[in-house]
């Protein structure tokens, strides 16, 4: 694709990637087919190649207007078309760089910027997060049906190994997971005591920044990324051997801290560090787990819904598969697994409308062969996924 830059982006910070990135789409349009939103709407604006030229046109002079950004808004950030891509376009980089250029020239309106500020500080409030949700739990007998299949389900909280080793891992716990699905962390520490290895994770609710950044509050994100990084760097020092993300969706954000600091002198080493240390739970558990004598499972019948963050994102496609299998579970068969389920970060509080097809598609598509339960990598998609859904949807680490 050729380009030819306003001289006002010219000099921009990031012109240089940004224009590398667009030279590098031949315009061929496979990414459509795997786009979630242009399956959906058939429209080319929604979709990678037309959001993409929709940008070019941005930085070549053309205005910012509202319907340019109601497009890059619908996208969800799932990043199929990039797995998909032939020419190998880093379409989620510009998409970051084409939104925050064209959101300084074009402010939101108030009531759009106070309703994504007001998202991201009650998803980070900690207490008032956690006291909301009980109080949700508590009284949703009595809420309508739809707003009270959106209320998660309480979990009784595992006890959790307290146990010292040697060896020793960092483990993110989220602003969110801890208060919505305890058992996450906690299946995950207790296997990882049978494995000779403690964890880590700290007392403090601290975001990875995903959230912050979904919603077009950069630095505020940036700052949130910074906090984190502060808090783990003593433990780094003192020999944590990884860290350890049990959501996809904060993984995905945690491997890009190199990327996201890179110009930053005071933490460019650091944040560097942090993503090279950075593991999936699958990718230790996968490996440590041959250590351990672990029972054949009765033959249950598990769809697993990979996340967007994981297959497209981190590149970790069929790894939770194949450990069921090896551990006796019967993997079923899942059609479209490629596509979103319309989770993505705050996506389903944004684009409700758009989130719900999406959600209701991924049910249908997870239940074709009749599985008794639903296993996948990411906190979002969880609860994304067990609204209306007659079958139980866990984090794959519960089955272990």
């Amino acid at each position: 694709m050729q380009t030819n830059f306003a001289p006002k982006f010219k000099q921009g910070p990031h012109a240089e990637t940004a224009e590398a990135i667009l030279r590098k789409c031949v315009h061929c349009g496979f990414c459509n087919a795997t786009c979630p939103t242009y399956q959906l709407l058939g429209d080319e604006l929604d979709g990678p190649r037309g959001r993409i030229y929709q940008m070019k046109q941005y930085f070549e002079g053309a205005p910012a207007n509202v319907e340019m950004l109601k497009h890059l808004d619908r996208c969800l950030t799932c990043r199929a078309c990039e797995t998909t891509c032939p020419s190998g376009v880093n379409y989620s980089h510009l998409l970051e760089i084409g939104k925050q250029a064209i959101e300084r020239e074009l402010p939101r309106p108030a009531w759009d910027r106070l309703r994504r500020w007001g998202i991201v500080r009650f998803i980070n409030s900690g207490w008032l997060f956690a006291l909301s949700i009980r109080i949700g739990q508590t009284f949703a007998p009595l809420l309508p049906g739809k707003l009270r299949q959106s209320v998660p389900p309480r979990q009784q909280p595992l006890a959790r190994s307290v146990a010292r080793h040697e060896r020793k891992v960092l483990m993110l716990a989220g602003c969110v997971q801890s208060a919505l699905t305890p058992n996450t962390n906690n299946c995950a520490v207790n296997l990882f005591d049978r494995l000779g290895i403690e964890v880590i994770e700290l007392p403090q609710t601290l975001c990875c920044g995903a959230a912050a950044m979904h919603t077009s509050d950069a630095d505020y994100g940036l700052r949130q990324v910074k906090q984190l990084i502060d808090a783990w760097w003593p433990h780094i020092e003192t020999g944590a051997e990884a860290i350890v993300v049990s959501a996809t969706g904060c993984g995905v954000s945690v491997k890009d801290y190199g990327r996201l600091l890179a110009e930053d002198a005071a933490y460019a080493d650091k944040a560097a560090r942090v993503s090279a240390l950075y593991r999936d739970l699958i990718e230790i558990v996968e490996v440590e787990i041959e250590s351990v004598d672990l029972p054949q499972k009765p033959a249950t019948r598990v769809a697993v819904h990979t996340p967007c963050t994981m297959q497209h994102g981190l590149g970790l496609n069929n790894r939770v598969e194949r450990l069921l299998a090896r551990l006796g579970y019967d993997i079923c068969r899942v059609e479209e697994a490629h596509l979103c389920c319309g989770s993505a970060g705050t996506y389903s509080m944004l684009q409700p409308a758009m989130s719900a097809q999406l959600r209701d598609n991924k049910i249908r598509a997870l239940g074709v062969d009749a599985p008794e339960l639903i296993a996948t990598a990411n906190i979002g998609c969880q609860l994304q996924l067990a609204q209306g859904n007659q079958v139980a949807v866990v984090h794959w680490i519960e089955l272990l």
